[in-house]
């Protein structure tokens, strides 16, 4: 009898492999590639820890219907070569999707998993990642690079009262990361009526911007847009402070956070961000899991993301585990992640989430949150219309 049992598992088990079946009995396998010690370590650290708090909390309250989700978070450094290996190794472990992090390796990964048919959350908002004749199997949880430049050079706009046109400078690093919004953002900045300065290159790594603070001051900029992450950002709030430039200064989504205070020792104070979450303590229903989760210790609102990147992609693998009687594959994801309609985070994202097959842009709302006494304070939460002229640029 117990011969015929063993005999019976290994030919289940062997049908498992024959058949494609991306998971082992009671198991789901999910990729999660992170920047822990790279360039962009310095929010990527936060974000990759909120994916991986919420999947500890799914797979400690019964998982995905009962079966465990394996992810192994694999710290690639902010290296695309690094990334695209350890994406093979994935493809060989036959995980069914990705929790994914920066822009270039996220660029570099985009033929492969649409050729692979594996689904890929990843941080970076690049609007051509939302088309999905172009990146047909890339998703991720805030309004696109662009579309959050756009948001701020409205609110901006709004409020100017002087009867000549604002000058608007951009600065960000000559990187993928940087660069995504830049051709969509100057020119809605004209069609608004903003004069455009030159441009001006900081690094990610950058220790000093006072050549590029200088050439911003002589320019005269009313605002100047940052295209980084918190560290370079600070470097550049700290210089413009130095050399007293008046310059109002609006960042990105990555680029100013509750550390940027401690970073930039007083010279965030009226710097804006163009946030993609709320903030952690916010009096919004899906805060109570998360403050649960993280035992009252506040995070920063990279974690909120990441924690919503992983809930996005939990609501997904439930749907299509349903859907296809426990054998999901990236396909299967997929198809689960196009029926979201208006999908609920609880209050954490500044609206709820919608994907369809000709349109991965999550949602079109903004929240503009403003450094006041080293904290950041909601100011409005800006909502562009759905152009289909907008999709993917």
């Amino acid at each position: 009898m117990k011969k015929t049992m063993k005999i019976a598992a290994m030919v289940a088990g062997l049908a498992m492999v024959l058949s494609g079946v991306a998971f082992s009995a009671g198991t789901i396998k999910v990729g999660h590639l992170a920047d822990l010690t790279g360039p962009t370590g310095d929010v990527g650290k936060s974000y990759a820890e909120g994916v991986q708090a919420y999947k500890e909390y799914v797979n400690a309250h019964g998982g995905i219907n009962g079966k465990t989700i394996d992810m192994q978070m694999f710290d690639y450094a902010y290296d695309k070569n690094k990334a695209i290996n350890q994406y093979k190794k994935y493809k060989e472990d036959k995980v069914v999707a990705i929790e994914g992090w920066g822009t270039g390796d996220t660029e570099a990964l985009t033929g492969f998993v649409s050729g692979d048919k594996v689904p890929y959350i990843s941080a970076s908002y690049s609007a051509h990642l939302t088309d999905p004749k172009k990146a047909p199997y890339n998703f991720f949880v805030a309004a696109d690079y662009t579309t959050a430049l756009r948001a701020g050079l409205l609110y901006l706009k709004e409020g100017w009262k002087e009867k000549r046109p604002p000058k608007v400078v951009f600065i960000y690093p000559n990187h993928p990361y940087g660069i995504a919004p830049i051709k969509g953002g100057k020119e809605y900045a004209k069609e608004l009526g903003f004069e455009v300065l030159g441009d001006e290159d900081v690094s990610l790594k950058a220790i000093e911007a006072n050549s590029q603070m200088l050439s911003v001051k002589n320019k005269g900029a009313d605002f100047a847009w940052i295209g980084g992450t918190t560290n370079s950002t600070a470097v550049i709030l700290k210089d413009a402070k130095k050399l007293g430039l008046k310059t109002k200064f609006f960042s990105n989504i990555w680029g100013i956070d509750e550390s940027t205070p401690k970073l930039a020792d007083g010279a965030e104070e009226g710097a804006l961000v163009m946030a993609g979450s709320t903030t952690y303590g916010a009096k919004v229903p899906g805060m109570k899991l998360l403050e649960q989760i993280t035992k009252n210790q506040p995070q920063l609102t990279p974690f909120i993301r990441g924690y919503v990147s992983m809930m996005v992609l939990v609501e997904a693998l439930k749907r299509a585990d349903k859907a296809t009687g426990g054998k999901i594959t990236g396909e299967s994801v997929k198809a689960a992640l196009e029926t979201f309609k208006d999908f609920d985070t609880g209050g954490l994202t500044p609206d709820k989430i919608t994907y369809t097959s000709t349109d991965h842009r999550p949602f079109m709302s903004v929240n503009i949150m403003e450094m006041e006494k080293g904290k950041l304070v909601l100011k409005k939460t800006m909502t562009l219309p759905r152009k289909a002229e907008w999709l993917g640029l």
